[in-house]
């Protein structure tokens, strides 16, 4: 009988034991992956519903035409919009060669003081590709046009 109940026990530990584990490598993996999850916002959510300053996500939408404004150095000022809501868009850094005016864009970065910080500039790869959801973002708004329309 006691030969039952010592494996009972040992079972118990061993149940007990892969439970902490599991528990403690979940968290684990959830603090380090907090800074790589970055959620997707379209202007017109920005603008509703302004995200903490210290928060960093994606914005997408298509460069406002006629925002375009390259400042002293490297500084660069532009407006993103998904025909809903535009959102004023500062980047200190070189752009890619397929941004342009009315061109797709998806950014990183931060929303300060009404202005979004981006750290991260994307443009579309050719003429017909665009991120799903900056097309999900624009269709919502009824802006978004089919390639070769």
């Amino acid at each position: 009988m006691a030969l039952k109940s010592l494996k009972k026990q040992r079972r118990i530990q061993v149940v007990a034991l892969a439970t902490v584990a599991l528990v403690v490598s979940t968290v684990l993996i959830g603090y380090a992956m907090r800074d790589g999850i970055n959620f997707f916002r379209s202007p017109s959510q920005v603008v509703a519903e302004p995200p903490a300053a210290n928060e960093t996500f994606r914005i997408g939408g298509l460069v406002e035409e006629g925002s375009l404004i390259r400042g002293q150095g490297e500084q660069i000022r532009f407006n993103v919009t998904d025909g809903g809501a535009t959102v004023p868009v500062v980047y200190g850094g070189v752009l890619p060669d397929l941004f342009g005016e009315n061109q797709g864009m998806v950014g990183t970065g931060r929303y300060v003081n009404g202005v979004f910080e981006a750290s991260e500039i994307l443009a579309k790869h050719d003429e017909t590709y665009m991120p799903k959801e900056v097309v999900d973002a624009l269709k919502e708004q009824g802006v978004y046009k089919e390639p070769g329309s």
